[in-house]
């Protein structure tokens, strides 16, 4: 008996099993899941929602009933001041929605939120930043068609399908970008107090720094060099060429500055570059704070 027990014996299992892996999910899945949460915080507490709608819409209302009477080729030619307005406040919206998306990243921040989903076996941490992209994109095109359907009652023209998935593209551009910044702000900044108080500085001014409420003609030197500087100016002519066009293309100038004429194309190469920027410099700052 000693003998056998000392004797090295070799098991060989007859079934063979398969564990499966801890991390199944894809990425796909996490983002999903993550987004998720965010509707659900839209769906039972939807003021934020609200208030983007309506604060754009009293802007198209009550700014373009201010200029009702001011007449049809004073702005652009055969052009009502509501029709010109339009597609300022279209951009203005879509700016404003991502500029608030550092909001809920800070207030998960603030409450431990984050510290949970950072220990969390994660497959990726950048989940996070393209699940906040994710929504405040979709709320803010959701902000965008109301502007857009408020301002067809208004005497709008609509838009073709080629001319609005153009439009789109442009929306999309300014809202993936300013999000991306809105985030590297949530990131960088102590808390909410602080981001709401940078969120009120940079709203207005960039409103009425940009072309959004009047032309570049109508201003002064030097905010006219402002307004050039403005990526808000340049997104906001491109989607009013867009309307106030049967027939364009890419390559027509839209947009005349002191260094040189701006055609379609040009506005969609700069969005797209500018970001590019937005999300290295928030991949830089994510990889700082982070690790």
């Amino acid at each position: 008996m000693i003998l056998m027990l000392n004797q090295q014996l070799e098991l060989k299992p007859i079934l063979k099993f398969q564990i499966p892996q801890l991390y199944s999910y894809s990425l796909t899945q996490e983002i999903q899941a993550l987004t998720t949460r965010l509707f659900l915080q839209v769906w039972r507490r939807p003021a934020t929602l609200m208030a983007g709608i309506i604060q754009p819409l009293l802007w198209l209302i009550l700014f373009g009933g201010l200029f009702y009477n001011a007449p049809v080729n004073l702005f652009t030619i055969n052009t009502s001041y509501n029709c010109f307005l339009s597609s300022g406040i279209i951009i203005f919206t879509s700016f404003t929605g991502a500029l608030n998306s550092g909001l809920p990243l800070m207030f998960d921040r603030e409450f431990g939120f984050l510290n949970r989903l950072l220990t969390a076996p994660l497959i990726s941490r950048t989940s996070i930043i393209l699940s906040f992209t994710t929504f405040m994109t979709c709320i803010s095109l959701i902000q965008v068609i109301f502007i857009v359907i408020a301002s067809l009652f208004m005497g709008n023209s609509p838009l073709n399908s080629d001319s609005a998935i153009v439009a789109g593209l442009i929306i999309l551009l300014v809202t993936v970008g300013v999000t991306m910044l809105s985030l590297a702000l949530s990131f960088t900044l102590p808390g909410h107090i602080e981001l709401l108080a940078l969120i009120l500085v940079i709203n207005l001014p960039f409103l009425f720094s940009s072309t959004a409420l009047a032309p570049l003609y109508f201003m002064p030197p030097w905010l006219q060099l402002i307004a050039s500087l403005n990526p808000l100016s340049y997104a906001i002519e491109g989607t009013r060429y867009l309307y106030s066009s049967v027939h364009w293309n890419f390559t027509e100038c839209i947009i005349k500055i002191s260094w040189g004429d701006i055609c379609l194309g040009q506005i969609i190469i700069l969005l797209v570059i500018l970001d590019i920027i937005a999300a290295y410099l928030v991949s830089n700052i994510l990889k700082a704070k982070l690790n």
